[in-house]
């Protein structure tokens, strides 16, 4: 008789459980061979417990056993389960479109908002292991956005333009180089030979990628139709607006201009407390591939006195004596009229006032 009273008792005590608990989180550490598992739950009072840990081979095997220990700790199903990862370079790619697919609600974070939030959390030690329980943490802590996987005309773009971008920055730094040797005390004829040679191969390479660019882009006709629209902005050519593109998988995952700002890094940061006035300044925690490739369109536009853009930049010039404070507003000024218009399908029309373009483009920049 006692022992079917403590039998019931423990039966009573497990059902009660499973209902206080609101979200199963899987915490994944990923580097380039192995993937440190970590899976907690959260109850209704906010405490997280772990539920079990594991490692596994970043590869397709490793993945199916990963999805096998996932529905084995699951025992609930009708609670929802969550999967938090870092975004480490290349490495959780192919993990996270494995897991996307398997039908998982899928988070990628970026690593500098996982180790404040560690940090945050008072955790001092630092390894695989620990991460993994701090991601999984995370997760059921925090709602977090849902990964969305880029589509493969996109993710091949933004190959050829981020490529494109180094090779650029190659042919900078040995120009620089080359500049250093004409200039020293004493010039070594072979190394400044060599040194050219580089600069010849990086620039056919820039002019080879660059058609690369276009051919893929002319691939698909929505996109090559909707890229010509833009183009009709005096200043802004193809390469522009293929990056930007590229970088936002087709502007596919922002329901407003601002969160496309913030995830450029052209969101404003105040710093004020109490008498403390500090400067406002944008916060550049975003994609910096946006922000290169619109430093010299901005420019473009201001010098050919394109409205909106030449009006935005006098007026911010005339406020605060700062031209590059003028060329970073119409930075931000070409990147949402852009979204606009990419996402109308419609051309540049310069006579509109700036007034009458924001108001056009309303429904879409929120």
């Amino acid at each position: 008789m006692a022992a079917r009273k403590n039998l019931f008792f423990t039966r009573k005590l497990s059902h009660s459980k499973g209902r206080n608990m609101l979200k199963y989180s899987v915490g994944l550490d990923v580097s380039s061979k192995d993937i440190h598992c970590c899976i907690s739950v959260i109850d209704r009072g906010q405490r997280v417990s772990v539920k079990g840990t594991r490692k596994v081979t970043n590869a397709l095997k490793g993945f199916e056993g990963l999805d096998d220990w996932i529905k084995r700790h699951w025992k609930q199903s009708d609670i929802p389960l969550v999967i938090c990862m870092e975004a480490t370079g290349a490495y959780y790619e192919n993990c996270a479109m494995y897991l996307f697919k398997a039908g998982y609600t899928v988070s990628v974070i970026l690593p500098n908002k996982a180790k404040k939030y560690l940090q945050a959390s008072g955790v001092k030690s630092k390894n695989d292991k620990i991460d993994a329980k701090g991601l999984a943490q995370m997760g059921a802590e925090k709602s977090l956005e849902p990964w969305q996987p880029m589509g493969e005309f996109f993710y091949q773009l933004r190959e050829l333009t981020r490529h494109e971008q180094s090779l650029q920055e190659l042919k900078t730094m040995i120009n620089n180089r080359l500049h250093a040797s004409n200039l020293g005390m004493y010039l070594n004829k072979e190394v400044i030979r060599q040194t050219k040679a580089q600069v010849k191969l990086l620039e056919k390479q820039i002019e080879a990628c660059e058609k690369l660019v276009v051919e893929h882009v002319n691939s698909n006709a929505e996109v090559a139709s909707r890229i010509s629209k833009i183009c009709t902005i005096k200043g802004v050519a193809i390469k522009t607006v293929a990056t930007l593109v590229a970088e936002t998988n087709g502007f596919l995952l922002f329901k407003n201009a601002r969160q496309l700002c913030s995830f450029a890094g052209y969101d404003i940061v105040e710093n004020q407390s109490g008498n403390h006035v500090g400067k406002t300044r944008i916060s550049k925690k975003g994609n910096s591939h946006i922000r290169r490739i619109l430093h010299m369109p901005a420019f473009n536009v201001v010098l050919r006195k394109v409205k909106p853009f030449s009006d935005l930049y006098e007026r911010t010039v005339d406020k605060h004596g700062i031209k590059m404070k003028g060329f970073v507003a119409v930075q931000k000024k070409l990147l949402t009229i852009i979204y606009a218009l990419w996402k109308k399908d419609e051309a540049f029309n310069e006579k509109y006032t700036n007034e009458q373009y924001i108001q056009a483009s309303e429904p879409i920049l929120g």
